[in-house]
């Protein structure tokens, strides 16, 4: 009888830990932004990484690309868009703050195509 109680309260544990598992939806996202430097990567993924539910912000010089991981259960995209807008810097098609960028260095402004 001892053995039963136990089996069932084990099987609801391990259901409940599916549960919140699943609960969490992380999502991977791809960010082309206009980053021109270090001192821009730098600054881009500490902003990103600041956003709640931001688990990691990696930025490709070589292609100016924000790789993104994030739990969809606590942001969404679009507020991690405009967190690299804040910082000054494009991000898709999310233009940068024209206030932020005015106050970047010239290095981290877009160079003339």
């Amino acid at each position: 009888m001892y053995f039963r109680g136990m089996k069932k309260i084990v099987f609801m544990m391990v259901m409940l830990f599916v549960a919140l598992l699943s609960y969490a939806q992380v999502q991977t996202v791809q960010i082309k932004t206009s980053a021109q430097c270090e001192m821009c990567k730098s600054k881009i993924e500490k902003k990103v990484m600041a956003v709640k539910g931001v688990k990691n912000a990696t930025l490709n010089m070589q292609t100016k690309t924000l790789t993104v991981k994030y739990d969809s259960q606590k942001t969404e995209l679009n507020v991690i868009k405009t967190a690299v807008s804040k910082a000054g810097y494009d991000a898709d098609e999310v233009k940068a703050d024209e206030k932020a960028y005015a106050k970047l260095k010239s290095c981290c402004k877009k160079k003339p195509e």
